[in-house]
């Protein structure tokens, strides 16, 4: 029997190479012939070629991201979670037998019907950390939600910049100089904002139904960003863009079932489908879904016009609500529209409750990031710390990937604390004098009343941020995190659960290779010339283990420490000997704060600590083994007994501690490596069982 398998984590460092030697292992303890693809942060390794394809007699997929399962058709396909790989990698090898034949265009190898690509054509067990696959929504919405982030960023920041730096408050608006430099930036900015809905509704069909859904999902998302084309004033904003997305992934898979004769074949997927399914998805946008958005975004301002005589409280909490609700879509640009066109009439306290409201949510979807730092993922604290920027100056579209990600829990926490915002603002009266909100046409002097405004915006973000980080603990972490499946623009598709907290749960960016960070020796008199002479065989050691980074002075044989913190402590006072380590203590917070994110015990007596700080001036990688083992919170339950702590400068660059890491997690899974390990005698010894690590 001859088998393939494709491993891939969402980061893609240790669980990726951890399942690849696991399936390895098994497959020649059962006496079958398998080569395993890994698709890693460091890139796709030991990629299967067409013929091996062909000769498989099965496929099994451990993975936590979106794989490409196209060139697998007619073959029986396995999905299961990456820590399935792991755990039960002879079973997976059983099982496999008996998955049913992927079909590209749906059917099974029996001829019934079976599942389309949107529905991966696989079956015999499925995907996720714990050995369920994602549902196709939940992997089409990530997709589309993960490439649209750069866009958000990109086009939000440079918003940001050029309204700080060359935007000034008007009578008619807060705005930047004809023909200025800083026009110029902010220009390109809006090109990043009109792309993100586009991209969204693209990405979400992309991954229902491949390629040919890409067209048509891309103009459906243009054409809902768009309400001047069925005659709305404020287009449909991401939520029209989700509708569309999932509308052109479904309709191009149901037009990949229509049977055409064979000489029409190769020109459906470049030339008919994406064509028929972009008229039919535009016509039906403009014509059916366009006049319902125009009939509310009409009937919502004569609703508020109404509202005008009521409580000011009142009508700030709507307001608030409103504005957070869609951020660009029909509800929120109705809201801001009114309150802007009341400024010429001179009632200016409406704009003042928007303007309170409008930079709430970016503020407390970032300040939600840094409140509870564990909930999130790297990528997700580094969309945070952006969202804040842009808030800072009324971009409330930089909360927008967390509200697509996780719709029900962060468009109520978003609506709640825009009343909340509204609702100060109306009671004191605030006024804005420019149809433009955030911190920023205060500091201009654009706002009557500022310090209410100011504690408008604060209680709006805090109350956000709170029921945020408080429904996403309900919910339960697992099924929605924002998660990269696909390096490099964090593509969507799945979501690490409990096995894959440990190194893979982290930004991979948190190793990185040496020497950005060092200081220059100071100089020093120049010495006699001396001759060469041979390195010592510790020397060469030295220089091949893991790189040079770990030596025998970075080994421990026998660690004192009974319990994780005192490990981290007692491991980053060994690796301070070094003189690599400025800080010691800084390097123990950074440690202890990354183990707060997910344990990064790996199992089999195995954790890897790691940490990025400015503590460290130079790569170093320290190892300690513990006789009596340390509680690490494993997924497999067992104590650590074989501890690495690698450690890079934050300002460092590259992938080669990514390689290290993909290695030393590959070579641990072999249980003789292990148990040379734990029985060499000294450091000596230690490094030369190391070199192997290859």
């Amino acid at each position: 029997m001859k088998l393939l398998a494709v491993t891939a984590c969402p980061t893609g460092i240790a669980h990726t190479y951890m399942a690849a030697e696991k399936l390895t292992q098994a497959a020649e303890a059962l006496g079958v012939e398998m080569k395993v693809e890994t698709q890693g942060s460091i890139g796709v390794e030991n990629m299967l070629s067409d013929n091996d394809v062909s000769d498989a007699d099965g496929i099994i997929i451990a993975a936590d991201k979106d794989v490409d399962r196209s060139r697998f058709e007619g073959k029986k396909v396995l999905a299961v979670g990456v820590a399935e790989g792991i755990r039960h990698p002879e079973q997976l090898i059983e099982r496999v037998r008996n998955a049913l034949v992927h079909l590209a265009e749906g059917g099974s190898g029996d001829g019934t019907a079976g599942p389309a690509r949107g529905a991966k054509g696989v079956s015999g067990g499925s995907g996720g950390s714990g050995g369920k696959e994602r549902s196709v929504t939940y992997k089409a919405l990530m997709n589309g939600v993960s490439y649209m982030i750069p866009f958000v960023v990109v086009g939000g920041l440079l918003i940001a910049v050029s309204l700080a730096l060359g935007g000034e408050a008007t009578a008619t608006g807060y705005a930047i100089p004809e023909w200025s430099f800083w026009e110029d930036v902010f220009k390109i900015g809006e090109i990043g904002f009109q792309l993100m809905i586009p991209i969204l509704s693209g990405y979400i069909a992309y991954a229902i139904a491949d390629r040919p859904a890409l067209v048509p999902g891309m103009i459906g998302g243009w054409i809902a960003n768009n309400g001047a084309l069925y005659g709305s004033e404020a287009g449909a904003g991401f939520i029209g863009a989700i509708v569309t997305g999932f509308l052109a992934g479904y309709l191009v898979l149901w037009i990949k079932k229509v049977k055409v004769p064979r000489f029409a074949q190769p020109i459906m997927p470049i030339i008919v489908i994406p064509i028929v399914a972009t008229t039919a998805l535009g016509l039906f946008f403009i014509l059916v879904i366009g006049k319902p958005i125009s009939w509310v975004f009409t009937h919502l301002t004569d609703w508020l016009s109404g509202m005008t005589g009521t409580s000011a409280i009142l009508l700030g909490a709507l307001l608030g609500l409103m504005i957070a609700f869609d951020m660009g879509g029909p509800v929120n640009k109705t809201a801001f529209l009114f309150g802007a066109g009341l400024i010429a009439t001179g009632n200016q306290t409406v704009m003042g409750m928007c303007a309170a409201a409008i930079p709430v949510m970016p503020l407390g979807q970032g300040l939600a990031t840094l409140m509870r730092r564990k909930l999130y993922s790297e990528q997700e604290r580094e969309t945070g710390m952006a969202a804040l920027f842009m808030g800072m100056f009324g971009i409330s579209e930089g909360a927008i990937p967390f509200a697509a990600a996780r719709p029900a829990q962060v468009i109520p926490a978003n609506m709640l604390g825009g009343a909340v915002a509204g609702a100060i603002a109306g009671m004191a009266g605030v006024e804005d004098a420019v149809p433009h909100g955030g911190p920023v046409v205060a500091v201009l002097g654009a706002v009557g009343g500022v310090p209410m405004f100011f504690l408008a915006v604060a209680a709006g973000t805090v109350v956000t941020a709170i029921t945020t980080n408080a429904l996403i603990g309900i919910r339960g972490r697992g099924s929605d995190a924002l998660t990269p499946v696909r390096e490099p623009v964090l593509v969507g598709a799945g979501a690490a659960g409990p096995a894959a907290a440990g190194p893979d749960a982290e930004d991979t960016r948190n190793v990185r290779e040496a020497g950005a960070g060092q200081a220059p020796a100071a100089p020093t008199a120049p010495a006699a010339p001396t001759a060469p002479t041979a390195p010592t065989e510790e020397e060469t050691l030295d220089e091949e283990v893991l790189s040079g980074y770990l030596t025998a002075q970075t080994v421990k044989v026998r660690l004192e420490a009974d319990d994780k913190d005192a490990a981290i402590r007692e491991m980053a006072a060994m690796l301070a000997t070094t003189g690599k380590v400025a800080d010691p203590e800084a390097l123990v917070r950074a440690a202890l704060a990354r183990e707060e994110q997910g344990t990064t015990g790996l199992g089999e007596e195995i954790a890897v600590p790691h940490a990025k700080s400015d503590a460290v001036t130079s790569p170093v990688v320290g190892f300690a083994r513990s006789a009596q083992g340390v509680e690490w919170g494993s997924p497999d339950g067992t104590r650590a007994r074989l501890i690495f702590m690698i450690t890079v400068p934050e300002a460092a660059a590259g992938d080669e501690h990514l390689r290290i890491l993909a290695m030393l997690s590959r070579k641990l899974m072999d249980t003789e490596f292990r148990e040379r390990l734990m029985a060499a005698p000294d450091e000596t010894a230690v490094l030369s069982v190391l070199r192997e690590v290859r």
